[in-house]
């Protein structure tokens, strides 16, 4: 077949169109390329941050971070970095979010009583029903000294004389001397506050068994591990 002059021109020019026209590749292979730039992106990023939080011991913000990665991106070469001390920072944010826990059941209070400073240091015992928790108390008086108490909500406790309570700091069980106030308040002191604050600084948990007017006995858990006895200082600090 010959062609014209004129149809060799409409030929070229068509395969000049061909050449210049957009592939005909499906749009997902196209675009294939360019979103797995986005992830490698986004998973670097991530990565980043999450050395930049370990490096700066920001334990509670590293471990979303890793367990993300891991999820998002498994087998990738940031997901096996992350494995190799994700257990470990993991460990750590609870810990950390334990004893912030732990810490913020402590009230610490300066005041003045009766004339002179006093401090104290108290928790709520754990129990659900508001009505029913009954508060540590450790008191460091300018006149009065030191003492430590339970002081509860309804008509007191019962104790004749010097009585001794079961109790327990974690696992170590002791018997407790405690005595009532003469001033008739819904209290119960406990008579060595000396050792009891010194075993009570290392405990994480202590119980103690209380019998009260008008209740049947039962046992009252405080979690006294964040207790700070840097935020309770001697009674020499307040006579200064």
């Amino acid at each position: 077949m010959s062609l014209t002059p004129r149809s060799l021109v409409l030929f070229v020019g068509t395969l000049v169109l061909a050449a210049c026209s957009p592939s005909s590749a499906p749009p997902q292979q196209q675009g294939a390329p360019a979103a797995a730039l986005v992830v490698d992106a986004a998973q670097t990023k991530a990565l980043t941050m999450y050395r930049q939080m370990l490096d700066a011991q920001q334990w509670e913000l590293a471990a979303p971070i890793g367990k993300e990665i891991v999820e998002k991106y498994p087998g990738s070469a940031a997901a096996t970095e992350v494995q190799k001390s994700l257990a470990d920072a993991t460990a750590k944010a609870d810990a950390a979010s334990s004893k912030r826990r732990l810490t913020a059941l402590w009230i610490y209070q300066k005041s003045q009583e009766s004339g002179a400073d006093q401090l104290t240091a108290s928790i709520y015992s754990s129990d659900r029903n508001a009505n029913d928790r009954v508060r540590l108390i450790l008191r460091r008086h300018a006149k009065w000294g030191q003492s430590v108490y339970l002081f509860g909500g309804g008509k007191g406790f019962v104790c004749k004389g010097v009585c001794k309570l079961d109790a327990s700091f974690d696992d170590t069980p002791v018997k407790l001397a405690a005595f009532l106030p003469d001033s008739g308040e819904p209290a119960i002191f406990i008579k060595d506050d000396k050792a009891f604050i010194a075993r009570l600084a290392a405990a994480q948990k202590l119980t103690l068994k209380v019998s009260e007017k008008g209740k049947a006995p039962r046992t009252l858990t405080f979690e006294v591990g964040g207790y700070d006895g840097d935020k309770f200082p001697s009674l020499a600090s307040l006579k200064k």
